[in-house]
């Protein structure tokens, strides 16, 4: 046999390895080549014009109102016992008030029952209203100076007057004892001032009231019928003897 030729089998053996290196080759080359193309689009913002894929599904129509969407009431706090909290409640502030001031008031003057017409007996009472009427027409008034007295003043009366005309008798012509007086009795009146007494004096007669004694211009009593002239005065008062 001649040992000319080689052999067969190493030529098979390096093509077939020639062909797997050129395929690793190329594969890898290829591989580079999409990996830097990748990374070459990202760094150019290729891949940002690519909107995502979003799912149709349960959508709204396009131009349909949206649906209302229920409001669901925010539950009240409770308290750990299970009942709604009250909210505490705030008492409002109190503005002081200002108290308005108070104006002092006038009293009335006080008219001693001596001096009023409601002590005199229901005869003069009548008569001397219907005087005093009359004569505030005229322009004068008629005031009490002296009604119904007590005793116990007339009594009082009668005690200065002796002292200051010196004898009971010469007393009494100005003040009677208590039993006899007619202003204890309330049926005398005595009236001032000085006008007063000059304008009873002359029309009283009208009214039924008469001036009873000289030395007294101030005193009047229920001595005539009303319309009918009054009796001729006395000079003064006379106590009467037991």
């Amino acid at each position: 046999m001649s040992n000319d030729q080689p052999p067969r089998p190493n030529r098979v053996v390096r093509t077939r390895l020639l062909s797997v290196i050129g395929v690793v080759g190329v594969g890898a080359v290829l591989g580079s080549l999409t990996l830097w193309h990748q990374q070459v689009g990202d760094a150019l913002g290729l891949g940002a014009d690519k909107e995502p894929v979003v799912s149709t599904v349960s959508a709204p129509a396009i131009g349909a109102p949206p649906a209302t969407v229920p409001v669901t009431p925010t539950p009240s706090r409770r308290t750990t016992t299970g009942a709604p909290a009250v909210p505490p409640k705030t008492s409002p502030t109190k503005r002081p008030t200002q108290q308005p001031t108070k104006k002092p008031t006038k009293k009335p003057t006080q008219v001693s029952r001596e001096e009023s017409i409601d002590g005199l007996s229901p005869t003069l009472k009548k008569r001397l209203t219907k005087a005093m009427t009359a004569a505030k027409a005229d322009g004068v008034t008629l005031r009490i100076t002296s009604g119904r007295r007590s005793a116990a003043k007339q009594q009082r009366l009668l005690d200065e007057a002796i002292r200051k005309y010196g004898s009971y008798k010469a007393a009494t012509r100005w003040v009677l004892p208590p039993k006899y007086s007619a202003h204890v009795q309330g049926k005398a009146v005595d009236i001032g001032p000085a006008a007063a007494m000059a304008w009873l004096d002359k029309n009283g007669w009208r009214y039924g009231v008469c001036r009873r004694y000289d030395n007294e211009p101030w005193h009047f009593e229920a001595l005539t019928t009303p319309g009918r002239k009054c009796p001729p005065r006395e000079p003064y008062a006379v106590a009467r003897a037991d």
